[in-house]
């Protein structure tokens, strides 16, 4: 055994000399590498140690919530996310742009060299300025178009917003949604219901329907949905049938588009900590052992999941659509 470690460690050290040896030798090597870029240095993580594990403290906001204030403050990739130019001079317009996974997948996108519209809703101001300053510090278009989605006259503008804003449109992500904890169906009223329908299906519906006209082939429609949609819990009634019928549409459209080259596919998380958690989306008594039901024994955080929203957009994941990718840390289905 001894005598292996030793060959181990002299294969090791004989590796690193060839990398310096290179670099000596050609200084264009050497200016592509740093210490720290070193293939051999890129180590992996324990997941389960990854991020914050519950408890976590008692805490509540007014829908929808702010990230900001937050604790843990959720990672959506600001300082980790590493771009590639996978998406470079692509078109991208994310409904709730301003936390969760659709801030994460605008950071991504904007790293990937795309140009970003981002909606959401006009009390998130606050989170909205802070992903816009991201995009703009890759050098890419950066436009907030807040509004409510509920409204199908809005809906219809804020496509109109974006591709005259980015010059096109190619990606499409619906992300947005309502999500509000009730012990009981007798909790929800009917305004409550359609609120959460019209933000969750409607929207969606509205914006695809407007969005279609600019799309050619090679562009992509990503929807969210959600571990909820293959194991609803008791307490999310109206919000597990949306992400179930989000499901639905993106494994029907995806067959209706693929003919003209458009690709439909959808992300299903769960749980992930977010906003919509805190801002009366889950009890108290769950908020504080948030994801500790998982194999993980935590919840996963939004820049976890940007990578999943790249890849369904990027022309090399050309042949994959009407596919729902799960990131739910070991429970429920994709």
């Amino acid at each position: 055994m001894e005598t292996q470690n030793k060959i181990s460690r002299r294969s090791a050290l004989t590796g690193m000399g060839a990398v310096f040896a290179t670099a000596a030798f050609n200084p264009i090597m050497a200016n592509a590498f740093t210490l720290n870029e070193i293939p051999m240095m890129n180590i992996p993580e324990d997941p389960t140690t990854k991020y914050p594990r519950p408890p976590f403290k008692e805490q509540s906001q007014p829908w929808p919530g702010l990230v900001s204030k937050m604790d843990p403050r959720p990672d959506h990739g600001e300082k980790s996310y590493k771009g590639s130019n996978r998406l470079k001079g692509r078109k991208a317009l994310i409904t709730g742009g301003d936390s969760g996974m659709g801030r994460a997948a605008a950071i991504a996108y904007a790293r990937e060299g795309a140009d970003v519209a981002i909606n959401y809703y006009p009390t998130e101001e606050e989170d909205a300025k802070e992903v816009i300053e991201l995009i703009k510090a890759e050098g890419r278009k950066a436009i907030a178009i807040p509004g409510d989605l509920r409204n199908e006259q809005f809906c219809k503008a804020l496509v109109e917003q974006a591709v005259t804003a980015l010059g096109g449109l190619d990606i499409v992500v619906n992300n947005a949604a309502r999500q509000q904890t009730h012990a009981s169906i007798l909790d929800i009223s009917t305004e409550e219901f359609d609120w959460t329908m019209k933000t969750n299906i409607y929207a969606p519906f509205w914006i695809i329907k407007a969005a279609l006209p600019h799309l050619k082939p090679g562009a992509s429609i990503i929807g969210t949905s959600s571990v909820q949609a293959y194991a609803p819990t008791e307490d999310l009634y109206d919000y597990a049938q949306t992400k179930a019928a989000t499901t639905n549409y993106i494994k029907s459209l995806a067959k209706q588009l693929a003919p003209k080259g458009i690709r439909v596919n959808g992300v299903a998380p769960g749980p992930i900590w977010t906003a919509l958690q805190v801002s009366g989306g889950a009890t108290m008594e769950k908020l504080k052992e948030f994801g500790s039901q998982t194999p993980m024994g935590r919840p996963g955080q939004p820049a976890e999941l940007a990578s999943i929203y790249v890849q369904l957009a990027a022309n090399d994941a050309s042949y994959a659509t009407g596919q729902i990718y799960g990131s739910s840390g070991g429970e429920g289905n994709p």
